[in-house]
């Protein structure tokens, strides 16, 4: 296997570190904290232009074609400057569930939107009693005589707040009661009926949580034909676990080459801190780390298009893996920051905060490392 990247792949990736570095800085960060809106959308109109919008959107509706490996490395670089626009819940996840799942004429009425920048979507699939479990759904999609009606609650939503379109889950309620299937609605954000609740996450960006009081919809705003989403929902979820480790990646190697600087600056007792043998093996231990969590959300990428079960187990044992090696590097750049470590001052918290909010995401490494051991005893067919 020839892990070397392409051309194509090193131009992505020199061009999306080029471009955080240079629209990415502290102040910048600040003011996106303050904004309510939790993101630039002047940016998000460049993310357009510079195509990475459109860089996993099939080809016939206006994309690029690209696969895992790609969005990888742009949120590896997303990671260095702490990126908040809504690329996960927007590309990674929305755009991914509607492909999936939709038919043509869904998939031509909002790809090419995705990829122009016009159109923001969001994914509400978390529920309060669900704890991570992923086929675990209250939230209830009656058929009526006029279409459907939703009646539910989610919580957790990536930048619901942002979104024009929020693609909901629901348990589908036909005419001879429940189903056993799970089912995908797209609901305008402006949809009477849909109370969204948003709030500021750890680390920067934002989440809401909504609530669907017999919100009404036409027949047609079911994704596809009927089929359970479920399948199609966890390899989503899979694609964006491996996304958030590459992030994760870019955040350690950036706490990692800060820290390194710092400690050959700082001097203690008149010497440079990283003269000092203990620091050293401390420095190594973060490299080893941001090395191993690195090679770990490669492997996650390469096998998101993989059978179910390897998928699955690839992705899990990422989250799992990459999430410990995230709290052991965040952990060791405040210690060695000392003191200014938590002051607002320096910018290592806030890495440290993206870090800690990484690990919460779509499960913790405890669910994650049970959920890969689960599925190493289960022998499913692909």
């Amino acid at each position: 296997m020839d892990l070397n990247l392409s051309d194509e792949q090193r131009l992505l990736r020199e061009s999306a570190e080029r471009f955080v570095a240079e629209s990415y800085d502290a102040d910048h960060r600040r003011k996106m904290a303050k904004d309510s809106s939790g993101f630039s959308p002047a940016v998000w109109k460049q993310f357009a232009e510079l195509g990475w919008l459109a860089l996993p959107i099939p080809e016939e509706f206006g994309g690029l074609g690209g696969g895992a490996v790609e969005i990888g490395i742009l949120m590896e670089a997303f990671g260095r400057g702490l990126v908040s626009e809504p690329y996960i819940a927007t590309v990674v996840l929305g755009a991914a569930l509607i492909d999936t799942c939709g038919s043509t004429a869904q998939k031509q009425a909002r790809l090419p939107k995705v990829a122009d920048g016009s159109l923001k979507l969001a994914f509400a699939h978390s529920e309060r009693a669900a704890r991570f479990d992923l086929a675990k759904v209250a939230t209830v999609a009656h058929k009526t005589a006029q279409g459907w009606r939703l009646a539910g609650n989610k919580i957790a939503a990536l930048d619901g707040h942002a979104a024009d379109e929020i693609i909901v889950s629901a348990h589908i309620h036909d005419h001879q009661g429940p189903s056993g299937r799970i089912g995908l609605f797209p609901v305008p954000a402006k949809t009477p009926s849909v109370v969204i609740t948003d709030y500021e996450r750890l680390g920067g960006g934002r989440a809401c949580n909504i609530e669907l009081s017999g919100v009404q919809l036409p027949e047609d705003a079911l994704l596809g034909d009927g089929h359970d989403a479920l399948p199609a929902i966890e390899w989503a979820v899979d694609r964006a676990m491996a996304a958030l480790g590459a992030e994760a990646v870019g955040i350690m190697q950036t706490l990692l080459d800060t820290t390194l600087e710092y400690t050959k600056v700082r001097k203690q007792f008149g010497r440079p801190l990283s003269a000092n043998q203990v620091i050293r093996h401390r420095l190594a231990d973060m490299a080893m780390q941001v090395d191993e969590a690195r090679s770990m959300a490669l492997r996650a990428a390469l096998k998101a298009d993989s059978p179910p079960v390897e998928r699955a187990r690839a992705a899990s044992g990422a989250k799992a893996k990459i999430g410990k090696c995230a709290r052991f590097v965040g952990e060791q750049s405040i210690q060695l920051h000392g003191g200014m470590g938590v002051t607002e001052e320096l910018e290592v918290g806030a890495y440290f905060k993206r870090l800690v909010a990484f690990d919460t995401l779509f499960g913790g490494s405890a669910h994650h490392f049970s959920r890969h051991a689960q599925l190493g005893r289960t022998t499913v067919p692909a």
